[in-house]
């Protein structure tokens, strides 16, 4: 029989779970490049931290000798073993993830304090006579913690221009039929994202639609209404096993299920949704943050408050600020601050202009050359500086400096009834409909959505993330006008 005459051998059965093999393409995507930028950073804060805390410690005992196997590259051997033992830990609570994700900056420098603290226990049992110097391991400790923070947040910062402004990322959409085209319109609004495909949710778990997938040589696929079916997970470890990530979006109901703990209960595999013990701890934290974040602002940037009021006299009649009611916790309505970006008759000029409104659903207003907009007015919301009098807001314990916009009533009253859950929450400065798009979203719905994501999602760490997101989209003025 020839080679060409032998049939084809039927490719093995394996486990969905087996792990995909490494081919020297997926080495060299943009998703290791940031791996390797991550972890280099990584190494290279422990390195500094340690030579700042042997720096700060030649004045007090040395590392004993016992302690000290090797030295390698003038760095000691308890060095490397710190190093290894935080970035093992990194890559398992997912610290080395994919670009999207959300990079948890409290995480590490949690982590980086567990290694420190299992190394007491580990020397202790080693050799209880040993004594390192208590001088060294604190500053090591605390500079490995700033360090590592601060580099990573330099470095994600980094690493998310380049990839918003170098690469492209080709994704495959699964959505009902009449969301295909809205949503393969927002990605391409977006010059990062290219869609490579698109397949009906109903067709979601065929096999068609997985060779689909792979022909398209999609890197995410993007779902909207998964179907229900008794092995829907499969899915999911077929796109693993091909490296390709899953992106849902999330319903409500799914939403909750995130939170569930698995759990057998009578024989039945379910979610416990448990109430903490103790709980509100964070929440005290983001009002103390709040209250302090406001005060130093305002006490840093009064010159800039003094160089704004005085443009903006100069440039236009009327007065420095814009008050106007908007809704806030629970329905609330309160007055908003702002610095006055446009005449002083704006509002009246309004009514002529709604026929020339942007937004598709009529909610928010917007129009991209309003003519109401003064010259300083235009600089001022290319550059956020407008928002600043609400830290005042904050103060007065109206806002929090994160939180779902707080609107006009003019576009409260146009809202559905599920667009009322984002005033279960304080209002913010700048929110995750801020920093995912801002004046770029054409639709309520895709910006209220965003903000019970924010919602169900909220911890302290997504506050740090969206603050420096903000400072981010600032810097360049994406998305403002």
């Amino acid at each position: 029989m020839t080679k060409q005459q032998r049939p084809l051998l039927p490719e093995p059965i394996l486990d969905i779970r087996t792990p995909r093999q490494i081919r020297l393409s997926h080495i060299l995507s943009w998703r290791w490049q940031r791996v390797l930028v991550l972890l280099l950073g990584d190494i290279l804060a422990f390195a500094v931290a340690w030579q700042v805390a042997r720096y700060l410690n030649q004045f007090y005992s040395p590392i004993p000798s016992e302690l000290v196997w090797w030295v390698w590259l003038g760095l000691p051997s308890l060095f490397w073993i710190f190093v290894a033992a935080t970035l093992l830990l990194f890559a398992q609570s997912g610290l080395y993830g994919s670009s999207t994700q959300v990079s948890n900056y409290l995480r590490a420098g949690k982590l980086v304090s567990i290694v420190y603290l299992m190394s007491l226990a580990l020397g202790y049992f080693y050799d209880p006579k040993l004594d390192p110097p208590r001088s060294l391991f604190l500053a090591a400790w605390a500079s490995s913690v700033v360090l590592i923070i601060l580099l990573r947040l330099i470095l994600t910062a980094v690493l998310r221009r380049v990839e918003l402004t170098h690469t492209q990322s080709a994704v495959f959409i699964i959505a009902p039929a009449h969301r295909l085209k809205k949503l393969s319109d927002a990605l391409k609004r977006r010059s990062h994202y290219q869609v490579v495909g698109a397949a009906l949710s109903s067709m979601a778990h065929t096999h068609a639609t997985h060779q689909a997938i792979l022909a398209s040589k999609a890197q995410e696929v993007l779902i909207e209404d998964l179907p229900n079916v008794e092995l829907a997970s499969s899915l999911y470890w077929q796109l693993k096993r091909a490296g390709i990530a899953l992106k849902l979006i999330p319903s409500s109901r799914e939403m909750l299920y995130r939170r569930g703990v698995p759990e057998v209960f009578a024989g039945l595999p379910t979610l416990r949704l448990e109430a903490p013990l103790i709980d509100g701890l964070d929440y005290h934290i983001k009002r103390t943050i709040d209250f302090l974040g406001a005060s130093l602002g305002l006490l840093l940037l009064s010159p800039v408050f003094l160089a704004v009021a005085i443009a903006i006299k100069l440039s236009s009649p009327g007065p420095v600020f814009f008050c106007q009611e908007r809704m806030g916790l629970h329905g609330k309505v309160f007055q908003v601050w702002k610095f006055r970006t446009m005449t002083a008759n704006a509002a009246a000029l309004q009514r002529a202009l709604e026929s020339q409104n942007e937004n598709k659903d009529g909610i928010l207003f917007k129009i991209k050359n309003d003519p109401r907009v003064t010259s300083v007015g235009r600089f001022l919301r290319r550059t956020s500086l407008d928002e600043l009098p609400q830290l005042f807001n904050v103060l007065l314990g109206q806002m929090s400096l994160v939180g779902p916009r707080p609107l006009p009533l003019r576009d409260i009253a146009q809202f559905n009834p599920w667009h009322h859950i984002r005033h279960q929450v304080l209002p913010g400065i700048t929110g995750l409909w801020q920093v995912s798009g801002r004046s770029d979203i054409e639709c309520f719905d895709d910006a209220a959505r965003l903000d019970l994501h924010y919602i169900d999602n909220w911890s302290l760490n997504l506050d740090l993330e969206i603050l420096i997101e903000t400072v981010r989209i600032v810097i360049f003025g994406k998305g403002a006008y």
